[in-house]
């Protein structure tokens, strides 16, 4: 082959069409409903001395809210996700009760009673203590490692919650009706759990598809 060739060869290389990229697998969601039929007895109250007057205002806490997540998360989702959030002290409650967040976020504990409330946990995977602090005050707790923590008011027995931290985004809080959803969810097999007041109460396997779509699953608790 002579130098004047050349340039023909690397014309033809160059209109030779590029191979097609590989497609990607499409996401899919994983949707439905928990019902709660276990019995849940509210929490007994400790009286206080502001009661011996008049019977303070107290809000019971939403024990049938639920965390619906996937017990191992697909590969490289296990990133931080700095984010913030809000934990309120409201007629002696925590609200929400169950509060589900990714490791990097920042809870927000806002005091709106008129009394003091001290908030404190001895979980392994947060330990603190937050001191007592009046109404229309807030303190902030970052929440570095996965795990469950639950959280008490060290003034008033009754009261407790608990945030739920995850290494992943891969989770949902169901809304007043039970319901839950849980997007983007790669293509693959997982299995799904429903956590409820302190503890999985029920787990399943789940498939979503190459193509994506949804996927219904829902969970009876008893």
């Amino acid at each position: 082959m002579n130098a004047a060739t050349l340039p023909f060869l690397a014309l033809a290389v160059a209109a030779e069409p590029a191979a097609p990229a590989p497609a990607r697998a499409a996401a899919g969601s994983i949707r439905g409903r928990v019902e709660i039929l276990r019995d849940l007895p509210a929490p007994e109250m400790r009286p206080s001395v502001g009661d011996l007057g008049m019977p303070a205002l107290r809000d019971l806490p939403n024990r049938r809210r639920s965390v619906v997540y996937l017990e191992a998360a697909p590969q490289g989702a296990f990133e931080e996700h700095a984010g913030r959030s809000v934990m309120d002290q409201r007629n002696e409650t925590f609200v929400p009760y169950v509060l589900a967040v990714t490791v990097g976020t920042t809870v927000d504990f806002t005091n709106s009673d008129r009394t003091y409330h001290n908030v404190f946990s001895l979980s392994k995977a947060k330990r603190f203590d937050l001191g007592r602090y009046a109404r229309g005050q807030s303190k902030l707790v970052r929440f570095d490692r996965p795990g469950v923590v639950r959280v008490f008011c060290e003034i008033h027995s009754h009261m407790s919650a608990f945030v739920l931290v995850f290494a992943h985004r891969f989770f949902a809080t169901t809304d007043g009706e039970g319901r839950y959803r849980i997007d983007n969810v790669p293509p693959g097999t997982y299995t799904i759990v429903a956590w409820n007041d302190g503890e999985p109460r029920e787990s399943r396997t789940v498939r979503v598809a190459d193509e994506g779509g949804v996927v219904e699953l829902d969970f009876v608790v008893r």
